[in-house]
């Protein structure tokens, strides 16, 4: 029996048999039809597909000005659809206005650089600007593109415009009839990564070296992920080995100043992005990689001059000037500002740059006293960012309670596992408190500081390949195997150690498994970081991260998250009575010593007044507190939440926080 049309496919039809009426208002009918309890996601790849068809027909009816209008409404939606700048690119042209049509086309290529249609467009544009640097990219591109097989083409479209499991299909049925493809690996490795399945894309990529050890692309790519997932050791390696055959290799030796950073030997990698500098100053990306370098350090003043150096050779560059106010303690001048809020409001401004510069702008009007302009800044920052992210807080929910589930007190019933004591997890949710933990106990002549390793994570990922699935595995894991895990997790994390007999690892996502931890290194201590939820929820919701915490893009989200990070905890001491140590951010600021006295007593260690002296410690420190961390204490920070409490309703909704007099207590 032939199935029935979806309404997509059948508007698809009336545009190519050229009845653009028809296909408008069947887009009306769709749009009007679709449930408002759906999946975020699913709704929107729905509402997506809907609007550029509906745009397309308005274009083909010659109606490019109703076009753009729904452009504009799908752009708002989903801010990185290549298409819709193509489609908006096509609409301009037919106004006649070619300059619009250039930079539309540019977007296009810029958020999906598989539409070929885009690329040859540019070629055109550039060939009659005489720009001859931009007109060789374009043509290479076109030329790269033109020769893929078709379907690995569809598949990097499919990947661009956020349709991941659906490119993965393709070029996994690609790759089963042309085994070892080197495209289609790569591209499989690249979707490994997006779909944050890492176990398959370090598999594929580290496959893909091994058969193409001449391919620069696969060497660039597994580089990369190596540093993705805090491998620095073997990314040290891979970049000294690239750096055998080319040793002006500017990549590889960018690359090799990461890894070391990584690894702790931030005087080294400082050398080499001097010497990178020195040959080639106006590399703002150069520039960014040594500020965090030197904030790391605790250089601050170097650090800043670079970020300024940064944004000087590309003043457009987001990241630069978020970088500045990410210090926590930079302030803006007047100049500084009106250039910032110009590049924002462009509509030529790329959409990561744009991300960047409303969060810089956010905490520039805070400092300012401005909190109204200060939170719509935050706030279009946040949506920007959640547009271009696939995260759904109801399966982050469900995952969560998975962990409770599986992780009952019979699984931990065995004591199997590395039998080694040295280990000390920070857990928490970010900007809880945990580098101030970690500074603290790193103080002390027994500990080590290390940084927010991602071995456990990567423990995790694996485990989720296997037929169970994740936390599953969990039970089915034999002792030998618990054991062989633990040591694997102590070998991985020896480089980042000085030689001290314990040591730090500050991940906070860590809390989400405490499970595997217990299971494979019974004897670790754990201590959970905890702020006040409304001072780390809207701190969170403040910060743009490098990498991860989905969730803190949405005050709903995030007090969601909150709840069932507390539920997990909560599970965690039912279950592990007595083996978690819950430090409350306030009670440091209220009683240093007597908390530190606390921590030092579950880790069985003497008291050392060089942890009340913490922030003289001299190390490197990678997370977003780490100036803050090298002060005394100070409660400045504490309510920094308060002056926007008018605007944080879906936070106190999502904390059950009922009424508006309970909010003002707060």
């Amino acid at each position: 029996m032939p199935t029935t049309p979806t309404a997509t496919q059948t508007i698809k039809h009336a545009i190519a048999t050229g009845s653009s009426k028809q296909a408008i208002r069947l887009c009306e009918q769709a749009l009007a039809a679709l449930p408002s309890n759906s999946a975020p996601d699913t709704l929107g790849h729905e509402q997506t597909d809907l609007l550029y068809l509906q745009a397309v027909a308005y274009r083909l009816a010659g109606e490019p000005s109703s076009a753009l209008s729904v452009l504009q409404r799908l752009q708002t939606i989903q801010p990185d659809y290549g298409r819709a700048y193509q489609e908006q690119a096509y609409c301009y042209r037919a106004l006649q206005r070619p300059e619009e049509a250039a930079a539309a086309f540019y977007q296009a290529t810029r958020f999906n650089p598989a539409l070929l249609s885009a690329w040859q467009q540019l070629v055109e544009v550039y060939r009659a600007q005489n720009n001859k640097t931009a007109l060789d990219i374009a043509q290479h591109q076109c030329r790269y593109l033109s020769q893929l097989p078709k379907a690995l083409l569809g598949a990097y479209d499919l990947m661009y415009e956020g349709q991941l499991y659906k490119a993965e299909q393709v070029c996994r049925q690609f790759l089963a009839r042309h085994k070892h493809d080197v495209e289609a690996m790569l591209l499989l490795g690249e979707l490994g990564m997006r779909t944050k399945v890492y176990h398959d894309a370090e598999f594929l990529l580290e496959s893909c070296v091994s058969l193409y050890p001449q391919e620069e692309r696969a060497l660039v790519a597994y580089q990369a992920l190596l540093l993705k997932l805090g491998k620095y050791t073997k990314a040290v390696a891979l970049a000294k080995r690239r750096l055998a055959a080319a040793p002006q290799h500017s990549g590889a030796r960018h690359a090799l100043a990461e890894g070391l950073s990584g690894i702790g030997r931030v005087e080294e990698a400082s050398a080499l992005y001097q010497q990178l500098l020195a040959e080639k100053p106006d590399a703002p990306a150069v520039w960014l990689s040594l500020g965090h370098v030197l904030k790391s350090a605790g250089k601050l003043a170097q650090a800043i001059d670079a970020y300024e150096q940064a944004a000087h050779y590309q003043n457009d560059c987001g990241d630069a000037y978020w970088s500045l106010a990410n210090t926590k303690t930079y302030r803006f001048s007047p100049p500084w500002l009106e250039a910032m809020q110009q590049h924002e409001a462009h509509p030529a401004t790329g959409l990561d740059n744009r991300i960047h510069f409303c969060f810089a702008l956010g905490k520039a009007m805070e400092d300012a006293g401005e909190y109204s302009r200060a939170f719509d800044y935050y706030q279009r920052g946040n949506a920007l960012k959640k547009s271009t992210l696939a995260f759904s807080i109801s399966r982050t929910e469900d995952a969560l309670a998975r962990q409770q589930q599986i992780c009952q007190a019979s699984l931990f019933s065995s004591t199997a596992g590395a039998a080694n004591t040295d280990p000390i997890f920070i857990v928490g949710l970010p900007r809880a408190g945990s580098t101030l933990l970690e500074q603290i106990l790193s103080s002390h002549s027994q500990i080590d500081g290390t940084m927010e390793l991602h071995d456990i994570l990567g423990i995790a990922s694996q485990l989720s390949g296997q037929a169970a699935g994740y936390p599953e595995a969990l039970l089915h894991l034999s002792d030998e195997q618990c054991e062989a895990l633990g040591k694997r997790y102590i070998e991985q994390t020896r480089v980042y150690r000085q030689g001290a007999p314990f040591f730090i690892d500050k991940m906070p996502n860590n809390f989400a498994h405490i499970g595997l931890i217990k299971r494979i290194l019974p004897n670790a201590k754990i201590i959970d970081a905890r702020r006040e939820p409304l001072a780390c929820c809207f701190s969170g919701y403040k910060q743009l991260f490098g990498d991860g915490q989905e969730f803190s893009y949405a005050l709903s989200d995030i007090g969601r998250y909150y709840k069932a990070y507390v539920a997990l905890m909560d599970h965690w001491h039912k279950v592990l009575p007595g083996q978690i140590l819950t430090v409350k951010h306030e009670d440091v600021l209220d009683d240093l010593a007597g908390q530190v006295t606390r921590m030092l007593d579950y880790l069985g260690l003497d008291f050392e007044p060089a942890c009340l002296n913490f922030h003289a410690t001299k190390r490197a420190i990678k997370t977003p507190s780490s100036e803050q961390v090298r002060q005394p204490l100070y409660q400045s920070g504490r309510h920094q939440y308060k002056p926007f409490i008018p605007f944080l309703t879906p936070l106190y909704d999502a904390l059950e926080i009922p009424s508006a007099a309970a909010r003002r207590l707060t």
